[in-house]
């Protein structure tokens, strides 16, 4: 009886150890890994710190970017017709608060214009820009694009289409570079997205030998530099403000291969231009469904799942950000395939982490798909404001790029405090809609008032040493 009693106390203490491990499985679903992967040497330039500032970014995705809805009479339907939901400040709000610094926005502009010189639509252009101003005014990074438009009658990567690609494009950033031209360097422009050859053989894989490849990747250095020709010539902040332009596909194949090169720029900036790239990767686990081949399972103690994603990865490193070169993934993430969470934990958190040590941002892709047989690439459910598996998101922040430390004051993220600064705070105080924003708290009392814009006032003029102040 005493070994009996002596055993049974044995199990219970055994349960009661194992049990806070057991109902952190299944209280939260999944488990987030403890990494630790070696920090590659990156240089210390002010390219690889403005890309180290966006730490995560996040997708709008399948809002303004839709398409192929001929059935609608009013155009800012277009909205909401794929991801069911209009976008709102609450949302991006959230979405600061939850960790993300940074937002790309895609948004599809020829089912919005009008005439030969593709003339934007008022009212569509002025509805992107309040969406891009409720991240501004969270003090977030912003990436606008030009997204779906590859279409033989606006911008297609061929030589045969050359010019009239290169007068669209033209078009599209002369009317978008005039209407942000005010806006500070968080507001970054990219080119275009995934240009390809849409149809072909080889639409979504580089054949490096193929000759129609090749007048392709030519092609879209072409537009590129168009593109960036185009943002400078109209001067002002876009003159350093930060591009991005992508290679074939926007794929790491498509920014590595000896065709594809990055613009030319004016001679005043320095790693002024990112390198866009897209990355599902390994593609059988983050894209493929699983009854055309793809698999459902991935793991940090995997070296075949692990190689899927630093076999890219470490490329990109190679060739530009050793260089101090900048790099943004700027879609990535993994589809739901029957709930298999853990595999996307681990995935989300290794690939940030991987991404992290190669000093390169990553922008998880978000088209708000939770049910049925396709893309399921929801995260954040928009309707409901909340995270639907915050394990994944919690793993991403865990080690993406942290930042540098706050700067009190530094209203527009530069690492500086000055005059710039100091309108920036005015514009603040005097919009009624403002939320609280941390680094504008200069006396630390968890409000921004006028007293705080009186402590900036009295840094700037040297009264006062150093900010913030007790």
């Amino acid at each position: 009886m005493k070994k009996t009693m002596v055993f049974l106390m044995s199990i219970l203490i055994v349960l009661m150890t194992v049990m806070p491990v057991l109902s952190a499985y299944a209280a939260g679903g999944a488990v987030i890994p403890e990494l630790n992967i070696p920090k590659k040497n990156i240089p210390d330039n002010d390219a690889m710190r403005f890309v180290n500032n966006m730490r995560l970014g996040w997708n709008l995705g399948n809002t303004f970017d839709a398409i192929d809805n001929n059935w609608l009479t009013d155009e800012m339907e277009y909205e909401a017709t794929w991801s069911g939901v209009y976008t709102t400040k609450q949302m991006i709000d959230f979405l600061k608060q939850k960790g993300f610094n940074a937002i790309r926005i895609p948004v599809s502009w020829h089912n919005h214009v009008s005439g030969t010189d593709f003339k934007i639509s008022d009212r569509w252009l002025n509805r992107v820009q309040e969406v891009v101003n409720y991240c501004i005014d969270n003090n977030m990074y912003v990436i606008l694009n030009i997204h779906h438009d590859i279409d033989r009658r606006y911008y297609f990567p061929s030589s045969a289409y050359r010019e009239s690609s290169r007068r669209y494009v033209t078009s599209i950033w002369s009317q978008l570079a005039a209407k942000f031209a005010s806006y500070d360097n968080r507001l970054i422009f990219e080119s275009i997205n995934e240009p390809r050859l849409v149809g072909h053989v080889n639409e979504w894989w580089i054949d490096i030998n193929n000759a129609d490849v090749i007048d392709s990747i030519n092609t879209i250095n072409t537009l590129n530099q168009a593109f960036v020709d185009t943002v400078r010539a109209t001067g002002g902040n876009n003159a350093s403000r930060y591009l991005m332009c992508p290679g074939y596909c926007a794929s790491p194949d498509g920014a590595t291969n000896q065709y594809f090169r990055l613009p030319n720029d004016i001679s005043s900036n320095v790693n002024k231009l990112i390198v866009s790239v897209h990355a599902y990767s390994p593609y059988n686990f983050a894209l493929q469904a699983e009854n055309e081949g793809g698999i459902n399972y991935w793991s940090v103690n995997d070296p075949t799942s692990v190689s899927g994603v630093t076999s890219f990865m470490d490329p990109l490193y190679s060739k530009y950000t050793s260089k101090g070169i900048p790099v943004v993934i700027g879609e990535f993430g993994a589809r739901n395939k029957n709930d298999n969470l853990q595999s996307r934990v681990e995935y989300s958190s290794y690939y940030v982490a991987a991404a992290t040590a190669r000093g390169i941002s990553c922008f998880l892709w978000d088209n708000n798909a939770f049910t049925g047989t396709g893309e399921l690439f929801g995260f954040f459910d928009r309707a409901a404001c909340q995270i639907r598996y915050p394990e994944i998101v919690d793993g991403m922040l865990k080690y993406a790029l942290k930042g540098p430390e706050l700067v009190y004051g530094d209203c527009n993220g530069d690492g500086k405090v000055n005059s710039t600064d100091f309108a920036e705070f005015k514009r603040y105080l005097l919009d009624s809609e403002s939320t609280y924003n941390k680094v504008l708290d200069l006396n630390r009392d968890n409000a921004v008032n006028s007293v705080d814009f009186a402590i900036m006032k009295q840094y700037l003029l040297g009264i006062i040493g150093s900010i913030p102040v007790n």
